[in-house]
């Protein structure tokens, strides 16, 4: 889990803190993050890649949703055993009636 973090979360973290402070021109006086350098870098992207500049931070965005859907399928498709335990163990708890209050259906509360 810990290499899950520092491979996927914190590259993730990073380039989308840079891309709303920068988006937002929050640049604590340093260029990187001005609003210049954000239209500059999504203008040399779109010129390498032929298409709009002002598309990319939307197919980024879904890139990282897909990726991110993936990884966390992969994750649970290598810890399946456990989780299919923790199901079956707040399943059989739910049926016996000893589930939380949180957990139970209220819709037959008064």
């Amino acid at each position: 889990m810990r290499y899950l973090l520092i491979f996927w979360a914190l590259p993730l973290g990073l380039f989308w803190g840079w891309y709303g402070l920068s988006y937002h021109d929050i640049n604590f006086g340093l260029g990187f993050f001005s609003r210049e350098m954000n239209d500059l870098l999504f203008q040399i992207y779109g010129d390498i890649l032929g298409i709009d500049p002002a598309i990319i931070p939307g197919m980024v965005a879904r890139a990282c949703v897909l990726d991110s859907f993936i990884l966390l399928g992969i994750v649970a498709f290598r810890r399946r055993r456990a989780l299919w335990g923790w199901f079956r163990e707040k399943r059989a708890a739910y049926r016996s009636g000893d589930a939380t209050p949180e957990a139970r259906n209220l819709s037959s509360a008064p």
